[in-house]
């Protein structure tokens, strides 16, 4: 920390003789400075009308601090022995205002990337399902893809490699295990039902959050936060009543994606502390540990086989522009989790509330578009509700 002190009009002096000079009064110097008149020939006069940033700071004889003299150097009525160096006005300045404005400049960038990559995969990985639907398979291939991507990175070095030990793969293991689930379920969700449905009733994750800390960890709440959970609960259920795709498959695979994730920042809050892995590397570890739990189900469930067919059928409907809306939904996937990671380490919780609640809305809102899907007025009014409701338990939250 820099501390700086300015005094226009007193012109501080390590001699007896120039304090005399200067004052019309004589000023006794040990109530003022130790007596330096011993030292006449390393005399020195500082001019403290511009700031002085305290470089150090000890106190007589109750002993002294890095880079002073030793004790013995002190008198018995030494009060107090200050070093100091002069600077410029503009460089004391730079310390405040400039770095807070970067930092919101810093967080809006991260909230539009994250905003946007999170569009974008999701309209990528609704064409990839309409045309193939094999959510197991489209769920390996986007970890397999992020996976590959960070692997490059630590090898040209474009990103540091991660420090970790067995210690932290075991921590890191019921997060995947978590994540794993919840991904698949929201993408076999996705391919049943509109992405703007799936994101509604994903909008009521916090109700889960609440239940599952209340009845199963024992956590308790303030009674805002209970009452936030009235419009989530009743917005997801009016837009469910009202969907005209409604899917059992659809709606349950939200629902399980919703307590999956859930679970997954519990473990994760348990299993993080005290580590000093990064957000990017974080979720990088975590998407390779989630692809190796994935890919044996994978092809339990759905297998090569199948897989062969839907290509096959897929590739003749819409040509080789298939292959680029499989490659995009994984980058894309990969990129908008990754950002959000980094986000957590530069925002406050408070605000990564508020800017997953924002993202909900844009998802939805463009799904809506892009995809033409018809929504009914209380229909738009459940959602409403339901995005409302998360806003208000972000903020009871806290």
């Amino acid at each position: 920390m820099i501390s700086s002190l300015r005094q226009p009009s007193i012109g501080i002096s390590g001699s007896d003789f120039v304090l005399r000079k200067i004052h019309a009064t004589p000023i006794q110097p040990r109530s003022f400075l130790p007596s330096l008149s011993k030292e006449k020939a390393q005399r020195s006069v500082v001019c403290v009308q511009k700031p002085l940033h305290l470089a150090s700071l000890g106190a007589g004889s109750f002993g002294s601090v890095k880079n002073f003299e030793s004790a013995k150097n002190f008198g018995r009525d030494d009060l107090v022995k200050c070093g100091a160096y002069e600077a410029d006005r503009s460089e004391v300045e730079a310390a405040g205002t400039p770095s807070v404005a970067v930092n919101k400049v810093k967080i809006g960038i991260y909230f539009a990337t994250w905003w946007a990559l999170n569009v974008v995969f999701n309209i990528y990985n609704k064409k990839v399902l309409n045309a193939y639907p094999y959510p197991w398979l489209t769920s390996t291939l986007s970890l397999a893809c992020g996976s590959l991507m960070m692997l490059i990175s630590w090898a040209t070095r474009i990103a540091e490699t991660p420090k970790t030990d067995l210690e932290f793969w075991k921590s890191l293991f019921p997060v995947a295990v978590a994540h794993t689930i919840g991904h698949v379920a929201a993408t076999v969700s996705m391919s049943k039902v509109a992405v703007s449905f799936t994101h509604i009733i994903k909008s009521g994750e916090p109700a889960f959050s609440v239940l599952v800390s209340r009845f199963i960890l024992g956590e308790t709440f303030p009674v805002p936060v209970y009452l936030s959970l009235i419009p989530i609960i009743g917005g997801c259920a009016l837009a469910a009543v009202t969907e005209l795709n409604f899917n059992m498959i659809g709606f349950m695979g939200a629902m399980i994606s919703n307590l999956a994730f859930v679970f997954r920042n519990i473990f994760s809050k348990k299993g993080m502390k005290g580590k000093s892995v990064s957000g990017m590397n974080y979720y990088a570890c975590l998407s390779i540990l989630s692809l190796a739990i994935l890919t044996p189900f994978a092809i339990a469930v759905e297998g090569p086989q199948m897989w062969a067919a839907g290509y096959e059928t897929a590739l003749s409907q819409i040509g080789p522009q298939f292959i680029w809306w499989v490659a995009a939904q994984s980058i894309f996937y990969h990129l908008y989790n990754q950002v959000s990671y980094m986000s957590l380490d530069e925002i406050s919780p408070l605000t990564f509330s508020i800017g997953n609640t924002m993202k909900r809305i844009s998802v939805i809102v463009s799904s809506i578009i892009i995809f033409h899907t018809p929504v009914q007025p209380i229909n738009a009014l459940g959602a409403a509700i339901a995005v409302l409701g998360t806003f208000l338990y972000s903020q009871a939250k806290q």
